[in-house]
């Protein structure tokens, strides 16, 4: 065999490979041919316990039957969370009798300080609506954990702690399965839009 014929059969191998490799990949990308399946994603929200600002126990299964935003903060939060629950009671006030439809729910990250009635004093600026939920440690990092919100105590130079945390609004459907991330930053009119597709 020449240099040449096997420069030929050579060429001729990894074009014959690189056909197959792309006709693969078309199949795959058109949806006609068996591929490997994507991991499912991890699922947000689910069953929990806590207590809200009343001292009345409330599950998860207690807010299926409308969609619901649910937002973890603390109360002393100094802006994030009070510029977020602000936010949210105004898509309600302005849903009108609309509101009435679905529930907004704050669930404290920071259980040591945010007992029913400091729940109940901060969420008191807000519409009436909003429902504020505390428990125990195990049950808050329980909860946080299962909507994959993250936060962390951190200690202050001058003494005593804050709390970082995730500042994200779940948007959850009328069977408590999540839909999306609720975005507070654009015209309130389209934010009220969002949420009457899911009424």
């Amino acid at each position: 065999m020449t240099l040449r014929t096997a420069r030929i059969l050579v060429a001729t191998g990894a074009f014959a490979v690189g056909l197959i490799l792309c006709t693969a990949v078309i199949l795959l990308v058109t949806g006609r041919g068996e591929g490997p399946s994507l991991p499912q994603v991890a699922a947000i929200g689910g069953p929990f316990s806590l207590t809200d600002q009343n001292g009345r126990t409330v599950t998860d299964q207690d807010l299926k039957g409308r969609p619901f935003l649910v937002f973890f903060g603390f109360t002393h939060c100094p802006d994030i969370c009070p510029t977020t629950m602000f936010e949210i009671s105004e898509i309600l006030r302005k849903l009108g009798p609309d509101g009435d439809r679905m529930r907004a729910v704050f669930i404290t990250v920071d259980p040591e300080r945010d007992t029913p009635a400091a729940l109940k004093d901060y969420v008191s600026s807000f519409d009436p609506r909003v429902v504020a939920l505390t428990g125990d440690e195990a049950a808050i990092a329980a909860v946080a954990k299962s909507y994959r919100a993250f936060y962390r105590r951190v200690p202050l130079k001058e003494g005593g702690y804050t709390m970082d945390h995730l500042a994200i609004v779940y948007l959850m459907g009328k069977d408590g399965r999540f839909v999306t991330r609720f975005h507070l930053n654009r015209p309130i009119d389209v934010a009220m839009a969002e949420l009457r597709k899911h009424f």
